[in-house]
């Protein structure tokens, strides 16, 4: 006995004329009944058959064939699965066996198999056993079957599970196919952990192990993958600039997205959660979102950028009464100079006039606002819901339950740029076979062009032209404060474009749009001049 199985073995026997010849082989050999057929071999083992049982078991497991190993045991069905699960639960291969000196009819033998699942691999080396035994029935030497025999830790049921332990790691790179070091980009570390998803599918591979279940003991284990490289949309240029400016300031967040593309070119957040914020957070935009606002109105005819448009100090509507900073008002206005000043009034006033569901299909419809965006990472893509009476009034200057971030709002502003959304997106869409959001339809032409008007003349003589000086050419911003409650200054908000560069931003209470979160969105776009 003793020999070393590499994927060789087979059956043995002798045949002649076509009949199996009955051969005298003393001690537990056949003999021939009255019928001519033979009998059931008896009597004890003898070295060649045990090993003959053996070595036909081991050459057929060592050659991958699971139903011929199983036919030299004594329960074939049992055999054939336990056979076939070592191979695709365990996934394993073996490479060697090695049978050693028999004791008796018990035969031991080493094995040296191959791990692989998941692209990760790794050597598996154990020793184990098998007993020979007479088969009932016809007395024929085969293996008793045990799950033991594939494995010692088989017992008392278990089985194999493989499974990974820990994520593809991925390595970021920017849009140029540059690494993007956390350590230089702070505000990516979150990011870069919601791109684990892609690590599969960008070359990487996980940490995975063997194990038994139940009892979880440890066979075989890669704690350590491989990186895939994912690349994304990230400008590190734009990106550092984000970063600087996002430092200066305290609980910041801030997004800068391309319009004609929808790809974003910077995450930044200053604080424990800044960049989450930016992109998943769950804030009311105040009044940045008079945009969406602004565009219903103005297709549906109810508002024009030169027309003239009531803004009181104070307005009524479901019960509640609005008012303006500062209680301002503006007499003789136009809904151009009502927009540019950011009046509340000029907006509850027109209330009445839409339907409930009005301003929740125009966000979703036009600006894809509440869809499941597809951003190559895990975002919050806004929420307008269908708001009665008071509250839906309070949605239309960005109150109430309306709930953006950053990364929408800098959408939003995109779409009033463009006229036709873009779902903004970290990741290619081809990376993972992802398919981007569309909207329903296109921003009327006309209220485009109004929209895009009111916008740029809110940058250049309105509440956001402070900010926006030293920016020239194709220009729009809006400004925006939202109320807290329990908050002494509301969150500042502020989104702009500058040619095809868009961003929005907002500081948690940082008072007025206009002059915190307006400087910061303002000094980023002036970096990519």
């Amino acid at each position: 006995m003793g020999g070393e199985r590499q994927g060789t073995g087979g059956r043995r026997g002798l045949w002649i004329g076509g009949a199996v010849a009955v051969v005298a082989l003393g001690a537990g050999g056949w003999a021939l009944t009255a019928s001519g057929d033979p009998a059931p071999r008896t009597g004890p083992l003898t070295a060649a058959e045990i090993r003959g049982a053996a070595d036909g078991f081991l050459d057929a497991w060592a050659d991958g064939d699971a139903e011929r190993a199983a036919d030299r045991t004594d329960d074939v069905p049992a055999a054939a699965k336990a056979l076939r699960d070592y191979r695709e639960r365990g996934h394993l291969t073996p490479v060697h066996l090695t049978a050693g000196t028999p004791k008796g009819a018990r035969v031991p033998f080493a094995v040296r198999a191959r791990f692989s699942y998941e692209g990760g691999r790794a050597p598996v080396s154990y020793d184990s056993g098998l007993t020979v035994v007479r088969r009932a029935g016809d007395g024929e030497p085969v293996v008793a079957w045990r799950p033991a025999v594939l494995h010692p830790r088989l017992v008392d049921g278990a089985r194999f599970e493989a499974r990974e332990t820990t994520p593809a790691r991925v390595d970021a790179l920017d849009r140029a196919g540059r690494r993007l070091d956390t350590r230089t980009f702070p505000s990516l570390a979150h990011v870069v952990d919601g791109l684990r998803g892609h690590g599969g599918s960008a070359g990487g591979r996980p940490g995975v192990e063997l194990r038994t279940a139940p009892g979880g003991q440890v066979l075989a284990s890669v704690p350590e993958g491989a990186p895939g490289r994912v690349r994304t949309t990230i400008d590190a240029r734009v990106q550092k600039a984000a970063e600087r400016e996002v430092a200066l300031r305290s609980d910041a967040s801030l997004v800068v997205v391309k319009p004609s593309t929808g790809e974003i070119l910077a995450v930044a957040g200053s604080g424990a959660k800044g960049a989450d914020t930016a992109l998943r957070g769950r804030l009311a935009p105040g009044s940045t979102m008079k945009m969406i606002t602004a565009s219903l109105l103005l297709e549906k005819k109810l508002a024009a950028p030169d027309r003239p448009h009531p803004c009181p100090k104070n307005a009524s509507y479901g019960g509640w009464t609005f008012h303006n900073v500062d209680d301002f008002d503006i007499v003789g206005g136009t809904f151009r100079s009502s927009f540019a000043a950011s009046c509340n009034t000029a907006f509850i006033t027109q209330a009445g006039k839409i339907s409930d569901d009005a301003l929740s299909r125009q966000a979703r419809d036009v600006f894809g606002i509440g869809e499941r965006w597809s951003a190559g990472v895990d975002v919050f893509a806004g929420a307008v819901p269908v708001e009665h009476a008071a509250s839906k009034a309070a949605s239309m200057i960005g109150q109430g339950e309306v709930r953006m971030n950053p990364l929408t709002m800098a959408s939003v502003i995109s779409t009033a740029r463009t006229g036709q959304f873009r779902q903004p997106y970290l990741v290619a869409p081809d990376v993972g076979h992802r398919t981007p959001v569309t909207a329903h339809r296109p921003l009327d032409a006309t209220a485009h062009a109004q929209l895009r008007d009111l916008l740029h003349t809110t940058a250049t003589s309105g509440s956001a032209s402070g900010s926006m000086a030293g920016l020239t050419g194709d220009i729009g911003a809006k400004t925006g404060s939202a109320e807290v409650i329990g908050q002494k200054k509301p969150n500042g908000w502020f989104a702009a474009w500058h040619g095809d560069m868009a961003a929005a931003a907002v500081m948690r209470r940082g008072g007025r749009g206009g002059e915190s979160s307006g400087p910061l969105v303002a000094a980023v776009l002036k970096s990519a001049q």
